[in-house]
């Protein structure tokens, strides 16, 4: 089981309490995760990525064992233990300010 942590407005959208668990058929990588979120989690389709294309939106950054993810490429396997469930996989609503 592939676990992620969701931001406070993705899990109140998604009306979850804490971690997510997904199972992910396949190479573990930010894609595949994502793509079993948004199957699971409908209403969060077009809330972190792009609908059309996949890219990244705006202001979320995604984060596992400590390193930033969110300029790797979306087929790029995840750190083994994100894929074991030993850690999880964080999607992070970024600040902005000024």
């Amino acid at each position: 089981m592939i676990r992620v942590v969701l931001p406070s407005h993705l899990r109140t959208l998604a009306r979850v309490d804490g971690e997510v668990e997904l199972q992910v058929d396949g190479q573990v990588t930010q894609a595949s995760v994502l793509d079993a979120l948004e199957a699971r989690y409908p209403m969060l389709r077009g809330t972190i990525r792009y609908q059309h294309g996949g890219q990244r939106r705006a202001f979320i950054r995604f984060f596992a064992c400590e390193q930033d993810l969110s300029h790797e490429q979306p087929d790029t396997p995840l750190p083994a233990a994100v894929a074991t469930g030993a850690e999880p996989y964080l999607i992070v609503g970024a600040m902005a300010g000024g």
